[in-house]
This record gives structure tokens, C-alpha cells and sequence, in this order.
């Protein structure tokens, strides 16, 4: 059944409602509260009514019925002073007043199934597309319901500011509420690669969220993880659960998109998948990074709007300019600049593009100003961009903030703990803040971490070696700047491409704390 009604159309079926060409996003019990109403729009509903209709006769409290209410009124654009559409009748209840015109849907029977009538599944996307399920929720109190549909819209919403993603709406997922679904059939009526379905349940005065994710062509589960919270503030814990959950499929996601890209034949490629194929070689090597350096370039050719593709071969620059690859300097520079500029102009809504070009113009062409606006847009856009918020502490780190840099630093790794490349650049980042803040053991501590994971991370080889140095640890300084060398012999003439402080002050004491780990002086060399 679909019921027209001023500008709106509401469809039972699918459970969606629409003004104009728009999809209206509600909440589940309001849109069921909204087809009652409507469908009894010849009488008084009263309250007994809505709460055997909607909650099956439970308790529920006068605020929370009132603020359903105020829900419905909301999503379609009335008020409690106008009440044009929806009136309260004073001690009585509620009745929907608006002009409604019924359309009923072909009998089921008469008609092929919707993907039959199709004659196939609907194709896939040309990126990465993923469903969240409604979740169930394990509990009888009709507000664990509420709390549980409100955590999948807000998953939904933040999986959808990841711009390489195709996210379903959620209105056309959580048609299937309520349902048994088989995830295969989910993925070929939503044309859908991934589905993330979960569940929530209440333990004493805490709350529990289980998801998975699950490959929709084949079944299998990719990941699956528990997160809970104190139920004090649900908001606040409604927040820190969603961005947990984004933390870890994110990342997760990305990896098997790069395996699928790895596994198909060369003449398959396009755009994105030369992009996929780039990230899976951009690695801290020579030889690796001017694959991925090549990969970035071809899919750039294929797609010229591809904003995070020009992003990630400025990145390949900066790695060229740190470790002293470069052939020729001021070229490069400006072919890094350019292909920088072109991402954060074809990327103003895209964090990737944003925070990668936004940091290489500073890395490589010094305008850190511009660059921290465009990182910052990147993170107000995608706050759960975890890389973004790496990033943007090394920029901090080079713009002479090192309280930011920890701060931005420790909210990456709280955001994707489980991601080692982003986790170990996190802490890569912390050596160098804990650094400029006096803090040398501390500094130590951090980029013996980050070493671990990225052994041959030449920018925190050194600020292991310049903090051990300065803590009175003399032969751990020489043993890291001996490390150090090995991956860039000429460390000392690459000195200021390695690490493009702002303030000369930052500079003269990282390469002070060098210098008494025994890296020649610049006069030494015969440099004037």
C-alpha cells in the first residue's frame, strides 16, 4: 500500500517514505506510528491504541510516546502549533487529518517476484557496496528496540562519508526488520558485495553490540567483534559504539576490496582497481613505491575525477623526497605539488583526497597553512576516517603543535586499533610530538613501537636515535642512526627533506639530537 498525502508518499511495503524524489530518513517506531495513524485516520488513535499497535501493550512512558510523536511530526513537516497534518485531540489522542489518497500495489500472486520480474540480480556498483542490516535486538524493552535501530542509522550514516563506498539507503535496509533473511539473496535484491547485520542486548547496566561482516556472494564471515559500553549516557555511548564498529570494517573492507582487485587479470582493470592495486604496493621501499607510484598515475589516466588517485601519487612523492629518492628535485616537487593541488580540487567532499593532498602540499611544497584547512575539512567530513586523524598529527608534528599531534594521534588508534599500518604511523607520530614536548623516553618508547610494526621507518629511526641521544642513551642512539643510514646513506645532505619542520627551532634540535648520536655535522663535511 502507498498513501499520498501532501507532498509525501508512504509505502508500507518497502517501509519507505518520500517527499518528492527525496527519501525521508525515520526511525522505525515513527514509521510505524505514522502508517497507524494513517491507516485509522477515521477516528480518534488513542493512546492504549499506539501502544497495543506499536509496543504490544508494554509500558511506555508519556515522554517517550511523546517524543515518537514529535518524530512523526518531524518527518513529515508538521508541527505541535500547526498540527495541519497531525492533530492532538486534548485527553482523547491523536488523529491524522490530511488529505490522503490510497494506491494499492498488484496482488503478489498475480505478479512475478520483484527479482524475478527483474530477470537477474541487481548489477553491482563500480566500488566497494555494503548493506547494514537492522539489528536485532535481544531484549523485550521496547527502548533497547529503539536504541538498536538508532545505532544502524548511525552506522549507516557514517559508513556513507567514506566517498569509495556505496552504502544502501537505510530505508530500503531495514525492510528487512524483523525478517529471517538468507545474506545471499540480501546482496542480489540490494546488489550489494558486503552485509553487516549484529545484534544488541542489555547486561545489568551495560549494553552490548555484536556485528559481523559478511561477504554477500559467498557467505563467508570476514570479521566479527563484540563492543559495549555503560548505559548512563546512550548517546554518548551510542557514539563511541558506532565509531568502534566504522574502526574496525572500514579497514577490513578495504583489504578485501585490494584482494579482489590483486585477483583479477590485467586486462580487467579499471581505475579503481589500479587505485586498490596501488595502495596494496605503497610500501616504505624504493622499488615498491614506484609501482604504486605507477599504479596511482594509470588510474588517474583511466578516471581523470579520480581526486584520491592524484591524492596517493603526491603521497608517493613525499615518500620519494623523504628517503632521498628523488632524480630530480625540482621537478618532481612540482609534478608532487600539482598532482596534490588537482586532488583537493577534484576532492572537496572526498577525506581521502582532502587529508593525502592536503598533507603532501605540505610535505613537499611547504604551505602548511592551506594544508591543515584541508585536512581539518577532511575530518569535520569523515570524523571516523581514522587515517585522516594519523595524518593530520604528523602535519601537527611539522607545524610545531605536538599536544595536537598526540591528541589527533591517540584518536586514530582509538578509532582503528586492530589496523597495524595506521596504528604503528600513529605512534610514529607520537615519538615525534613526545619529542618537541622535551618528553625522550617517552619518544623512545613510541617509535620503538612504531618500528616493530614498520621496521624500516626511516622518519622514526631517527627520532629514536635523536631522543635516545638526549636521554643519556648513547649507544641505543648509535645503533638506531646506524639503522637509519642503512636505509638512506645520505641522511645528511636529505636531512631537511626528511623532515620539513616549520620552526627552525624544531629543526635545529632534531638534528642536534642527531648530531650527538653521531651524525656528522654539516661543516664536518665540508658544507659551508
Amino acid at each position: 500500500m502507498r498513501y499520498l498525502f501532501d507532498e509525501y508518499v508512504l509505502d508500507t511495503d518497502r517501509r519507505e517514505l518520500h517527499r518528492g524524489a527525496d527519501a525521508v530518513s525515520v526511525a522505525p517506531q515513527v514509521f510505524d506510528i505514522l502508517d497507524y495513524l494513517i491507516g485509522n485516520r477515521e477516528r480518534v488513535v488513542s493512546k492504549d491504541d499506539l501502544m497495543n499497535a506499536i509496543w504490544k501493550g508494554r509500558i511506555v512512558s508519556e515522554a517517550a510516546l511523546a517524543t515518537r510523536i514529535n518524530g512523526v511530526r518531524t518527518a513529515v513537516g508538521d508541527c505541535g502549533e500547526a498540527q495541519r497534518l497531525i492533530k492532538t485531540i486534548p485527553r482523547k489522542g491523536f488523529r491524522f487529518v490530511g488529505a490522503v489518497r490510497e494506491v494499492r500495489e498488484p496482488d503478489p500472486s498475480t505478479v512475478p517476484h520483484r527479482s524475478e520480474a527483474r530477470g537477474a540480480a541487481l548489477p553491482l556498483p563500480d566500488k566497494p557496496s555494503i548493506a547494514v542490516l537492522p539489528f536485532v535486538s535481544l531484549s523485550s524493552d521496547p527502548e533497547q528496540e529503539y536504541f538498536a535501530d538508532g545505532i544502524v542509522e548511525e552506522i549507516t550514516m557514517a559508513l556513507a562519508h567514506f566517498r569509495w563506498l556505496f552504502v544502501i539507503a537505510r530505508n530500503s535496509s531495514f525492510a528487512y526488520k524483523g525478517r529471517v533473511v538468507d545474506v545471499k539473496q540480501v546482496g542480489r535484491e540490494l546488489g550489494v558485495r558486503y552485509v553487516l547485520e549484529g545484534s544488541v542486548r542489555k547486561a545489568g547496566n551495560r549494553i552490548r553490540i555484536a556485528g559481523q561482516l559478511i561477504d554477500a556472494e559467498t557467505g563467508t564471515h570476514l570479521w566479527a567483534d563484540r563492543f559495549e559500553g555503560p548505559i548512563e549516557d546512550m548517546f554518548d555511548l551510542q557514539d563511541n559504539l558506532t565509531s568502534s564498529v566504522i574502526g574496525a570494517i572500514a579497514p577490513r573492507l578495504q583489504r578485501e576490496e585490494i584482494k579482489r582487485a590483486r585477483r583479477k587479470p590485467p586486462e580487467n582493470l579499471d581505475a579503481y582497481d589500479h587505485y586498490l592495486r596501488g595502495l596494496a604496493k605503497s610500501r616504505w621501499s624504493n622499488n615498491a613505491n614506484t609501482e604504486a607510484l605507477q599504479l596511482f598515475c594509470k588510474a588517474t589516466e583511466l578516471d581523470p575525477r579520480l581526486a584520491c588517485g592524484y591524492a596517493m601519487a603526491a603521497w608517493c612523492y613525499t615518500r620519494r623526497k623523504a628517503n632521498g629518492w628523488i632524480s630530480d628535485p625540482a621537478k618532481e616537487i612540482a609534478e608532487a605539488t600539482r598532482l596534490a593541488r588537482k586532488a583537493v580540487e577534484l576532492g572537496a567532499n572526498d577525506p581521502v583526497a582532502l587529508s593525502v593532498g592536503g598533507y603532501a602540499l605540505a610535505f613537499i611544497a611547504h604551505e602548511f597553512d592551506d594544508a591543515a584547512a584541508f585536512v581539518d575539512r577532511a575530518l569535520a567530513d569523515n570524523p571516523n576516517f581514522a587515517q585522516a586523524w594519523a595524518t593530520s598529527a604528523w602535519l601537527r608534528v611539522w607545524r610545531g603543535e605536538p599536544d595536537l599531534a598526540l591528541e589527533h594521534s591517540a584518536h586514530a588508534v582509538r578509532l582503528s586499533p586492530l589496523d597495524p599500518p595506521m596504528y604503528y604511523d600513529a605512534q610514529g607520530a607520537m615519538a615525534y610530538a613526545h619529542f618537541l614536548a622535551g618528553r625522550y623516553d617517552a619518544a623512545v618508547s613510541c617509535a620503538e613501537t612504531a618500528l616493530r610494526g614498520q621496521t624500516s621507518f626511516l622518519l622514526v629511526t631517527c627520532i629514536a636515535a635523536a631522543s635516545n641521544a638526549f636521554a643519556g642513551r648513547r649507544e641505543r642512539a648509535q645503533r638506531s642512526l646506524l639503522q637509519a643510514l642503512e636505509c638512506n646513506p645520505d641522511l645528511r645532505a636529505n636531512l631537511e627533506n626528511l623532515a620539513p619542520f616549520r620552526r627552525a627551532d624544531d629543526f635545529a634540535i632534531f638534528e642536534k639530537g642527531l648530531c650527538e648520536a653521531g651524525l656528522p655535522e654539516k661543516h664536518d663535511l665540508g658544507t659551508p
